[in-house]
């Protein structure tokens, strides 16, 4: 049977306990991961949204993005460890590394003498000494402290912490220390394949076990009867990848990784598309080749066409996004596992 998570989060049309409610569907289909994005847009937090997935769920594993230094790396092990138990063991975490945008957006120092790879890489592993349940001590260049432990003895003492990667450098951070990846929204089937090249090389590189890495990918999906209306509902969406706050930390190392759909000529019409109508200007100026090539949007037949490329391409663990409220329903039971 083939594996599948279901993704949420990063729309606003989605509250809550709606999420939550979806993802006890989610479950009840056969889906193997329930998947939460904690975004820049500043959406829906992920600790209340995974505390009300838990409960409403039983089996299903959770995953989600949260992104480092938005938390200190003790409050962020403390809550996963929290949630482990309020799960029953369920949790798995991607800390995402955070960037100049990030930090502009969440009012946080722009920089720490150190790059964010280092702060991500220094978070995960002082996370994993945390997680432990015994007193421990880690000095990094951001990351310091000594003697300090959780006071219970968390339910599982090693929690799988994925690395959400989009660069070249936040691939191979994954390859060397991730227990696997979660490859970015808004990515083609190609880029997937370039990407695990690099992903692979740093994993074997590090002596990792290859086999035992999980390659989970977001993976943006669009289904309607009509395939034009798939490419409007979705052209929001791959708006969000490209405007002035993403654009530079987000098509620039798509395209160095190897990103066919996203061309350097088409950068200038965004950037003016916005600067003269906003968000709404820049949708209407996303071609339908980007929607295309970058997403699963089409009819029910397409979807599923297109979702199997992101397989061959060596997607273990397909997380699939719905890109309007009315197409929940219609996804979840379009790869229904029962």
């Amino acid at each position: 049977m083939a594996r599948v998570g279901f993704a949420l989060g990063y729309g606003k049309f989605t509250n809550v306990r709606e999420i939550a409610s979806l993802m006890q569907q989610a479950e009840e289909r056969g889906y193997e991961m329930g998947f939460f994005s904690e975004t820049i847009e500043l959406m829906r937090d992920s600790v209340t949204a995974l505390a009300a997935i838990g409960l409403a769920t039983k089996k299903l594993i959770l995953g989600s993005t949260q992104i480092v230094r938005l938390r200190g790396p003790v409050v962020m092990a403390q809550t996963l460890a929290s949630l482990d138990e309020l799960s029953g063991g369920r949790m798995t975490l991607a800390p995402g590394a955070c960037t100049k945008s990030h930090a502009k957006v969440h009012v946080l120092a722009a920089e720490l003498g150190a790059t964010p790879a280092e702060v991500l890489k220094e978070y995960i592993e002082s996370m994993r000494l945390l997680l432990t349940g015994e007193k421990v001590s880690y000095h990094g260049k951001v990351v310091n402290f000594d003697n300090v432990g959780l006071a219970w003895k968390p339910v599982r003492t090693y929690i799988p912490l994925y690395v959400p990667a989009t660069s070249k450098t936040g691939l191979r951070l994954a390859g060397q220390i991730g227990d696997g990846v979660v490859l970015n929204a808004v990515c083609s089937p190609e880029y997937t394949a370039n990407a695990l090249k690099i992903i692979r090389e740093a994993a074997e590189a590090a002596g990792r076990d290859w086999s035992k890495f999980e390659v989970a990918q977001l993976i943006n999906c669009s289904i309607e009867d009509n395939h034009k209306k798939a490419l409007d509902e979705m052209r929001w969406e791959v708006a969000t990848k490209l405007d002035p706050v993403q654009i530079s930390f987000i098509a620039g190392p798509k395209m160095r990784v190897g990103e066919p759909y996203i061309r350097k000529e088409d950068i200038p019409i965004f950037e003016r598309a916005y600067a003269k109508g906003g968000m709404q200007e820049l949708i209407q100026a996303i071609p339908d080749s980007y929607v295309e090539g970058m997403t699963a949007s089409g009819t029910p037949d397409e979807v599923r066409t297109r979702v199997e490329r992101y397989r061959e391409a060596g997607v273990k663990l397909p997380l699939l996004r719905p890109a309007a409220q009315h197409q929940t329903q219609r996804l979840l039971d379009l790869f229904t596992q029962k």
